[in-house]
């Protein structure tokens, strides 16, 4: 029935890509809202109508993540499934497995390590054989870094080792959704890490060809004039699957991933900041006040959203060759993230792409025609 299916549309991300679809979609696209609540649906279509009068016609969708049923049917009506609906770890498996099994295709937002490998553990080889596609994490985790160093990548020598460093620095506030979907994560490392144990045992590496990531070094790095911290995110793991995946990242890959801060002092609080946050999310009376701090649905106001920005510098070596690329937009995690999420559902329903199923990248499963959409909708990508 649908090109594509938003579920979480009265969110707060999920709100923002509906209004971007809206404007955005292609005419004649068949698409609907998706979530349990009818009546903030009907508020959120209301919205939109004000704007594109088009979106008073939007059909919606009652689904509850705890209900199979509603997500199989969702599921099944659609081409593409993009979710908001986070924690994913809490909420998401649902609706996996229902886009596994009926072939429909799937996107989300999701940052969390373990969810996406225990996703992979349980509906890759579902997917498979319907014919679907499971993208995870694309929003500012982790296209950004995916695509850009695949777009670095393209611009080395084909079949020498490369060597690629990515650096990324930004401005901007964050969701309660986000922070809830963070601070799971980090009071989850033990499982997270069992989950990523599992997974490699049975994923394999690629036959002949070597893949690796390497652990950034703290300290000042003149070549972009900052303080450079390890960043120990899900994107270097997306960068590296996507390089074992495609051979065009070279017989021998290595990547490394930092984040770039201007000031020392800043830097140092940064470090302070995660480390008190790691600690106090592993007590529950502590994780419990903290989450009760910024709830789900509240987020940054325009305003805020309007100065904010990011920019992900890469440098790449092979073949004898030097490259330095940047990936750089707006508001990195919402109105950017909304729109790279709802720009790679429109792309995985009406783009011409490699055959592939399974879990994927988005290098793997749209590379250059979702770099091409992202660039005509005003995220640059820049060689230096």
């Amino acid at each position: 029935m649908y090109d594509l299916v938003l579920f979480g549309a009265t969110g707060f991300t999920g709100a923002l890509t509906a209004a971007y679809l809206a404007e955005h979609a292609p005419e004649g696209t068949r698409w609907a809202l998706a979530g349990r609540d009818p009546a903030k649906l009907a508020a959120v279509r209301e919205r939109l109508a004000e704007l594109h009068p088009a979106a008073a016609g939007l059909d919606l969708l009652t689904a509850d993540a705890t209900d199979q049923r509603s997500l199989d049917a969702v599921a099944r009506s659609a081409r593409v499934v993009a979710t908001t609906v986070g924690p994913y770890v809490r909420h998401g498996d649902g609706l996996v497995a229902a886009c596994a099994r009926a072939g429909a295709d799937y996107v989300d937002l999701c940052g969390e390590p373990e969810f996406v490998d225990r996703s992979y553990l349980r509906h890759h080889a579902t997917a498979v054989e319907s014919g679907a596609r499971l993208v995870h994490a694309c929003g500012f985790d982790s296209i950004p870094y995916d695509l850009g160093a695949y777009f670095t990548v393209r611009r080395l020598p084909e079949g020498v080792p490369i060597a690629v460093e990515g650096f990324a620095s930004a401005s901007g506030t964050f969701s309660g959704g986000t922070f809830h979907s963070a601070l799971t994560a980090l009071s989850r490392l033990g499982p997270s890490a069992a989950a990523a144990r599992a997974r490699r045992r049975v994923e394999g590496r690629p036959v002949g060809r070597t893949v690796r990531g390497r652990m950034g070094i703290p300290g000042h790095d003149k070549r972009i004039g900052a303080w450079v911290l390890p960043a120990p995110t899900i994107d270097p793991q997306v960068v590296l699957r996507s390089a074992a995946a495609l051979d065009r990242y070279g017989p021998d890959f290595s990547y490394a991933h930092h984040l770039a801060v201007r000031r020392l002092p800043t830097a140092l609080a940064l470090v302070g900041g995660v480390g008190a946050l790691l600690a106090l999310a592993q007590v529950p009376p502590a994780r419990k006040w903290l989450l009760d701090r910024k709830k789900p649905g509240e987020g940054p106001s325009p305003e805020q959203r309007a100065r904010s920005w990011f920019r992900v510098r890469f440098f790449g070596e092979g073949g004898g060759r030097r490259v330095v690329t940047e990936v750089s937009g707006g508001d990195p995690g919402y109105g950017e993230t909304a729109k790279m999420l709802a720009e790679s559902a429109l792309c995985l329903a009406f783009d011409h792409l490699p055959t592939t199923a399974g879990q994927v990248t988005t290098a793997v499963a749209m590379g250059d025609a979702l770099t091409s959409r992202l660039v005509r909708a005003g995220i640059r990508f820049d060689v230096l």
